[in-house]
């Protein structure tokens, strides 16, 4: 069914179910995830974790730590961003030097580690294409080719807030709303998967599904559940709080026993 969207007091229509808003803030008060898996890197991320690949966050100027290995390559990559150039100190010597290149392609780093190299450990400097700067100082190991990728939360929150400003506040929210309906995540924005205990309003059991965080929009997917023994019509006390931007159901009549969804955009606490 096609949702309907809630903008302030104005309704925007799409379709032909029911929205709620100006609802009281302590309806949702209590839905907090207790856990969550971030899917910002997506399926590369899933697929690589089970080869021991590493996962690095960091923001300008940081220090990086990793496993490197001695014998084979290690390849660096940046989510999102991608190295414009590296900077070491080349002494000549087979017993302290290693070699480092930038592929020009892809803008990954490319490490190798001789046999012959008798250090613990390898660093480095490295500029990104989007201006940032990272220092590298990784270990040196025996074991199989590594691969490293890095993320930045500054440039989801600088692609985040990019595309939020494409539209008025309450145009984003609605888009927000169906980027949430259609299972897609936009530029910038983290998901996460929400594990925690649903929570109950009246015959209303609650659940977050999964939340959307931009820079500064917050999006929650709830999944309503009539635990009661009778129809009930959904109503805004039960859906969001009064701070909502935008709100849209999958309808507005609840039987028992049957579940709905719900989608509400508020703005970040403090803003």
């Amino acid at each position: 069914m096609t949702p309907q969207f809630c903008i302030g007091a104005g309704l925007f229509g799409l379709g032909t179910t029911g929205l709620a808003l100006e609802a009281p803030r302590r309806s949702l008060s209590s839905l907090k995830p207790v856990s969550a898996l971030a899917l910002g890197i997506g399926l590369t991320l899933l697929s690589s974790a089970a080869h021991a690949d590493q996962f690095k966050q960091a923001t300008d100027n940081a220090r990086i730590e990793c496993e490197v290995s001695r014998r084979e390559l290690t390849r660096i990559a940046l989510v999102g961003d991608q190295f414009a150039s590296v900077s070491k100190v080349s002494s000549g010597n087979p017993y302290s030097d290693f070699a480092v290149s930038n592929e020009p392609v892809r803008g990954d780093i490319y490490l190798s580690v001789p046999p012959s190299f008798a250090g613990a450990d390898v660093n480095f400097f490295a500029t990104s294409k989007k201006g940032y700067v990272y220092k590298f100082a990784c270990k040196a190991s025996d074991i199989e080719a590594q691969q490293v990728f890095v993320a930045n939360p500054a440039l989801a929150s600088s692609e985040a807030s990019d595309w939020e400003s494409e539209s008025q506040p309450g145009d984003a929210a609605i888009r927000l709303i169906k980027a949430m309906a259609a299972d897609e995540t936009p530029p910038g924005f983290t998901v996460r998967q929400a594990a925690g205990l649903p929570a109950r309003v009246g015959t209303i059991e609650v659940r977050v599904i999964a939340t959307y965080q931009g820079a500064s929009l917050h999006g929650q997917v709830l999944k309503l559940t009539n635990l009661g023994l009778t129809d009930i019509r959904l109503t805004e006390s039960e859906i969001a709080p009064k701070a909502a931007l935008a709100v849209s159901l999958t309808t507005n009549s609840l039987a028992s026993g049957a579940s709905a969804t719900a989608f509400v955009v508020t703005r970040h606490a403090g803003e």
